[in-house]
């Protein structure tokens, strides 16, 4: 019994890593119940009672999350691309959906995000996606590195989880303005709590980019500051980034104890190899540092 759910959740998982990866393409039953190798009259059924959504609704939820992240944290693509890419066939019937959804026009939320209702609209697609698209890690994903010290520049979120998104794009238009480009200048999240501490006010966190360059904080709260140097076991992370808990568990609960290694006075924290929208959420990579003594 217990293999053959182990084989339905792989398939499964087969096919949400299908739909990752071809969310420009024509995702229709026929070829997604190919890829899960289920009866096609049957994987609908199947899909829905396994994700609390419906094919069709996931797909749509899948594309319109990837447009409103290119209109939040990018200015390079007009409303109209975004539309098309999302699968409209007008920018007018992408914008009374995307109101519909989020209470918001796309122009309205690419200006100023309400990222209240985003997070509420997303819910059912992050719950079909946890309850199969969890990672495993095992001690051979695990490097023990020499890392040297990095001069940072820092902006502290400290508040509500639900709000880090605001403080996100505010510090994408600060290092967009200081020329801090990612290609070129790190990108690094310290944690400083717990990802849902007893009280969500108590969320800390502190957005870094390397720079050993005078900064001008230009309106923003601004400090400089140093991720220290030394041994850290660090752990990459390929896809669904966004929720790097269950790394970050696996490192704390598994491998730490059974390592004989002992963690150093400093937060774990990430360095962010590539982000969403600039790839898509299967491709984003980031590495976890859990830092030594």
């Amino acid at each position: 019994m217990t293999a053959a759910l182990h084989n339905y959740h792989a398939r499964m998982q087969r096919v949400l890593d299908h739909i990752d990866r071809h969310l420009d393409d024509d995702l229709d039953l026929d070829a997604l119940s190919s890829v899960a190798a289920y009866s096609k009259f049957h994987f609908h059924r199947q899909f829905t009672a396994t994700f609390g959504l419906s094919v069709h609704r996931y797909i749509q939820l899948a594309r319109m999350k990837r447009a409103s992240y290119r209109l939040a944290y990018g200015d390079a693509e007009s409303v109209t691309d975004i539309a098309m890419d999302a699968g409209y066939d007008a920018p007018d019937a992408f914008a009374r959906a995307f109101r519909q959804r989020f209470g918001q026009s796309p122009s309205s939320f690419r200006k100023s995000p309400d990222w209240e209702p985003w997070l509420a609209a997303f819910g059912p697609l992050d719950n079909a996606r946890s309850k199969f698209m969890q990672k495993t890690f095992t001690t051979d994903d695990v490097t023990i590195r020499d890392v040297p010290t990095t001069a940072v520049a820092i902006m502290e979120h400290r508040g509500e989880p639900a709000t880090l998104p605001t403080t996100i794009q505010r510090f994408i238009a600060w290092r967009k303005a200081a020329g801090l480009h990612p290609r070129t200048s790190p990108t690094f999240n310290v944690w400083r709590s717990e990802r849902r501490p007893a009280s969500p006010a108590d969320y800390s966190v502190d957005l870094c980019v390397g720079t050993d360059q005078p900064v001008e904080p230009n309106g923003e709260a601004i400090r400089c500051g140093e991720i220290p140097g030394g041994r850290c076991a660090v752990l990459r992370v390929v896809g669904n980034t966004g929720n790097l808990e269950p790394a970050a568990l696996y490192l704390y609960r598994d491998w730490l104890p059974a390592s004989g290694e002992e963690a150093r006075d400093f937060p774990i924290y990430c360095q962010r190899l590539s982000f969403v929208p600039e790839v898509p959420d299967h491709e984003a990579t980031a590495d976890l540092f859990l830092p030594l003594r």
